[in-house]
C-alpha cells in the first residue's frame, strides 16, 4: 500500500486537521506495516496556476522554455505522488466556509486534461481511478455537510472528476462551540475508519 498524505493546516502544531490526518495515517501503517508514505504540506507553498503554466500544460506542453519546464515539472510531481498512492489521506480545515489556498491550490496543479482526466464522447472521465481517499474536515463552527459547507462537498466532485470516488470524511465541525465533543466524535469515527 502507497499512502499519500497531504496537509494543508496555515496553523502548524495547533491544527485538528494534521493531528487527525497523523492518526488516520498511523491507523494505516498499523493494518500495513510495509505501506510506504510519501508525505506533503502543503501550507510550505503550492504555486498558484497562471498563464505561464496554462501554455505549458496544454496543447503541445509549451515551447521548452524555463518557465514552462518548471511549471510543468512542479505539476508532474504532484501526479506522480496522486498516481503512486493507493490512499489520499488529505487534511481539509476549513477556512470561510471553504477549503484552504494551499489545497485549492494542489487540486488546481493535478487537473491536468489527459492525465487526471479527459473528455469524452460521453462526457468526462476521471484517469486516476482505484484510489481511496480519505479526508480530516476540521472546522470551528461549520457542520461538514450543513449549508454553510462549501468544502466537502466540492472535494468529493473534483476527487471524483479525477476518477477517486471512495472518499470518506472524519470530522471535527464544531470546534469553537464543543471542542471536546466534537474531537471525540472525529476520533470514534476514526475507529471505526476500515483500514
Amino acid at each position: 500500500m502507497n499512502i499519500l498524505h497531504l496537509d494543508s493546516a496555515i496553523t502548524g502544531e495547533t491544527s485538528v486537521s494534521r493531528k487527525l490526518t497523523g492518526d488516520i495515517v498511523a491507523k494505516l501503517k498499523a493494518n500495513h506495516p510495509s505501506a510506504s508514505v510519501t508525505y506533503r504540506d502543503l501550507a510550505l507553498g503550492v504555486p498558484a496556476i497562471d498563464g505561464t503554466w496554462v501554455e505549458a500544460t496544454r496543447g503541445a506542453a509549451g515551447d521548452g522554455s524555463a518557465a514552462h519546464t518548471a511549471a510543468v515539472a512542479t505539476s508532474d510531481t504532484y501526479l506522480k505522488e496522486v498516481q503512486d498512492a493507493d490512499v489520499l489521506v488529505i487534511g481539509m480545515p476549513i477556512y470561510n466556509f471553504s477549503i484552504g489556498a494551499p489545497l485549492k491550490s494542489w487540486i488546481d496543479q493535478i487537473a491536468r486534461a489527459g492525465i487526471s482526466f479527459r473528455y469524452t464522447e460521453a462526457g468526462p472521465e476521471g484517469l486516476l481511478k482505484g484510489k481511496r481517499a480519505i479526508v480530516a474536515y476540521s472546522a470551528s463552527g461549520t457542520p461538514m455537510g450543513s449549508d454553510l459547507d462549501h468544502a466537502s462537498d466540492y472535494l468529493r466532485f473534483i476527487l471524483g472528476f479525477f476518477g477517486i470516488t471512495d472518499v470518506e470524511f472524519i470530522a471535527a465541525d464544531n470546534l469553537v462551540f464543543d471542542r471536546d465533543a466534537s474531537l471525540a466524535r472525529a476520533n470514534a469515527e476514526l475507529e471505526k475508519l476500515a483500514a
